[in-house]
């Protein structure tokens, strides 16, 4: 048994690209998401942090700051795994100023701008914020929703009391305006609030009339962007907004947005608990979206999962790589973020920060187990890039989870097989207990997010709910999933009966209330279901101990634990996998 068990794990975990059907090597130097260039660029700027380098913007009188270095190397990092220059400058933006750098500094003759300062160094045009698309939620917007929003506003006269047409020779554009009462007072406050809310409701509104979930923190930075292009970005505001040299229009614009779109006033980093001002939030990264130059759809993407960082994620429609759900490997953005801020606050202590990101990932995810080894993942593929102290501490918390996930898949399989059990079978067993744990997690959460008791019961999953015959559809349940499930609040009962292709589009369309308000209990476990091709160690772990065990060929192998995993083969892959890392598993065993 030793042996095989040995084999079998060695088997599975020998090549990290086999632990997963998503397509982790497009991730690399690829035309994929910008997960790893983001983990990447964390390794950069958190490795010169911690050597001491100066990320603060200043406004010296010299050519170059040590925060151009920094970016520079993150920059850099981010283009090595695959992101253009404009992708890259907008990640390394973000990441630096999470990290504690200021969104902008200076006067006139030395007037810096973090978001300028990255797309002058990628090499970037500015292309303005019009053009800077959101992230993909199913569908995509982009900013010409705030700035348009902002010119109706404009041209109905509803920004600004200040009628330029009247203001006297020798006033406007000069320093009686912009450092005086009808600037500082008046103008710059109202214009920055004004323009800021107007273009925020904008891009709520245009999320949700193209059938997307809005996002309030996209949308209230898209909208401060959008008016931090007209007024002046960096101007002085009156003392009723707060100190002198703290308080400017980047940060009204941002009391605006927020409470367009209902954001909180404070938010919270997950694992650390550093408390954020959400206005300041919103303007910094407004200012510096609106001078980043044109980053792509899955730029923006991984921007927004950087967002999923904060303890709020959810409330503030942030990606969702912060939990509960575990993602595709491709979203997986707010770990670097996590990693980072751990160690910055730390000192570079690589064991805290990893005790630390193994607590939070225990308590946030429906699947602590999957979420770990989903984090490993990535983050040994990430290493393939470029290593550094984040992707050390993400795997050094990670690495426990696989050892024992592989191990007791490889022992339960060893063992069922010495008794007879088929190899399919033994896989759907695997498959049917992740379910279990999934409904019983889901009506935790659940229950402690409603103060009842909630019971969460799948009764059908397959793939292809009919609505077209196709073969593919079938065999893979993360496409037109058919699902069922029980819900059951305070001992009543809720059935639903073809969630995605009945009950959803009937709620939806004809704006059912009391359905539309109980569905989240059903998507989030059917969710969480589909995704699973993310991690597949219920289907090669299997294949590599049957292997080892010579109990058939490879490809009768792949082909038993492909058939029996219902779950983990919910996109294509699993049999190539399989049968590689059976394959391997016979490689290992025969040394013994």
């Amino acid at each position: 048994m030793e042996k095989e068990i040995v084999a079998a794990i060695m088997a599975s975990t020998s090549d990290i690209d086999m632990m997963s059907n998503d397509r982790i090597e497009a991730l690399t130097k690829g035309h994929g998401m910008l997960n790893i260039a983001a983990i990447c660029a964390a390794n950069s700027i958190t490795e010169d942090v911690l050597k001491g380098a100066k990320i603060m913007l200043t406004d010296e009188n010299i050519q170059r700051l040590p925060i151009d270095d920094v970016l520079k190397k993150a920059i850099d990092s981010a283009k090595l795994s695959g992101a253009d220059p404009a992708n890259a400058a907008l990640l390394s933006a973000v990441l630096c100023y999470l990290a504690g750098s200021n969104a902008q500094a200076g006067v006139p003759a030395g007037n810096r701008k973090l978001g300028a300062l990255a797309r002058m160094i990628a090499g970037v045009d500015r292309c303005g914020v019009l053009a800077v698309p959101t992230a993909k939620s199913n569908n995509k917007i982009s900013g010409y929703a705030a700035v348009k929003a902002i010119y109706d506003d404009i041209f109905d006269g509803k920004i600004s009391r200040i009628d330029g047409s009247i203001v006297p020779l020798g006033v406007g554009g000069g320093p009686l305006y912009g450092h005086g009462a009808l600037g500082e007072d008046v103008g710059f406050p109202e214009l920055a609030k004004n323009g800021a809310a107007a273009g925020t409701r904008g891009m709520l509104k245009a999320y949700a009339n193209v059938g997307m979930p809005p996002s309030p923190i996209l949308s209230a930075i898209m909208g401060a962007a959008a008016i931090l292009e007209i007024v002046h970005p960096d101007s002085e505001v009156g003392e009723v907004y707060g100190e002198f040299f703290k308080a400017n229009s980047a940060y009204v614009a941002g009391l605006g947005a927020v409470k367009a779109a209902g954001l909180p006033e404070k938010l919270h980093i997950r694992g650390t608990g550093e408390e954020y001002d959400t206005a300041r939030l919103v303007g910094d990264l407004g200012v510096i979206i609106k001078d980043i130059g044109g980053p792509s759809v899955i730029g923006m993407m991984a921007f927004e999962e950087m967002l999923a960082a904060f303890e709020e994620s959810l409330i503030i429609g942030a990606g969702f790589s912060g939990g509960p759900l575990q993602p595709p490997l491709g979203h997986m953005t707010a770990d670097a973020v996590l990693a980072m801020k751990l160690l910055l606050n730390d000192g570079g202590d690589i064991e805290k920060a990893a005790d630390k990101i193994k607590e939070v990932k225990e308590n946030f995810w429906i699947e602590p187990e999957f979420a770990k080894i989903a984090t490993n993942t990535i983050s040994r593929k990430s290493e393939q890039v470029k290593r550094g102290p984040v992707t050390k501490a993400l795997i050094l918390a990670t690495d426990g989870a696989l050892a024992k996930a592989v191990y007791n898949r490889a022992e339960f399989t060893y063992n069922q097989l010495k008794e007879g059990k088929e190899l399919d079978e033994i896989v759907r067993m695997l498959d049917d207990e992740k379910m279990e744990n999934i409904e019983v997690a889901c009506s935790k959460m659940f229950s402690d997010m409603t103060g009842k008791e909630v019971k969460i019961k799948i009764t059908k999953y397959q793939g292809c709910a009919r609505r077209r015959k196709n073969e593919f559809l079938m065999k893979y349940c993360g496409f037109d999933t058919d699902a069922d499930l029980e819900i059951t609040v305070d001992g009543e009962k809720i059935v639903f009966e073809g969630l995605s292709h009945k009950v959803i589009p009937d709620a939806v369309l004809n704006k059912k209330k009391d359905i539309l308000e109980a569905i989240p209990m059903a998507a989030v476990p059917v969710t969480e279901l589909q995704l699973s091709g993310h991690t597949i160690i219920n289907l090669i772990v299997p294949a590599a101990v049957a292997a080892a065990m010579n109990i058939s060929s490879p490809e009768d192998i792949a082909k038993k634990v492909a058939a029996g995993a219902y779950i983990s083969s919910a996109i294509p892959g699993g049999v190539l996998r399989a049968k590689e890392v059976a394959m391997r598993a016979m490689r290992v065993m025969a040394e013994f």
